[in-house]
């Protein structure tokens, strides 16, 4: 039978079209810190995603800042998050997907269930910049 997901709030459940991995983890993270309404929160983000986790805690994303995001993707994503991050305490926790992590198995329903939803939003940016490679 499954986990069968709880309905959450749209805004946490959503989907953009291109469902692109690496967005759709890093706007999940956007997400939910913007949904905390209290400043200076402590905040534990469990992900799968070791393009989110990495960049962060290794501190790419402040290398590809300098460098203004040359060749680099998703830097409006990467913006918005550093903008909400300052305003909370953010530990990263690793986890292995697709492993039995009851929460990391939850949002993966999640996940898959937003992203066959009907009408979901468009991914301008993404949009954008996909077509703005083409011409390169």
């Amino acid at each position: 039978m499954g986990i069968q997901p709880t309905p959450l709030p749209t805004v946490l459940t959503e989907s953009e079209l291109p469902n692109v991995n690496n967005r759709m983890e890093l706007m999940a993270v956007i997400k939910g810190l913007e949904a905390i309404k209290n400043p200076k929160q402590n905040v534990t983000i469990f992900s799968d995603s070791k393009y989110v986790i990495d960049a962060i805690e290794k501190r790419w994303v402040h290398g590809w800042v300098a460098k203004g995001f040359k060749d680099k993707k998703n830097k409006d994503l990467w913006l918005r998050y550093l903008e909400i991050s300052k305003i909370h305490n953010i530990k990263f926790v690793w986890v292995r997907g697709h492993a039995g992590h009851p929460e990391n198995e939850r949002c993966d329903v999640l996940a898959v269930a937003a992203g066959k939803q009907k009408n979901l939003l468009i991914d301008s940016v993404f949009e954008m910049e996909s077509a703005k490679a083409k011409l390169l």
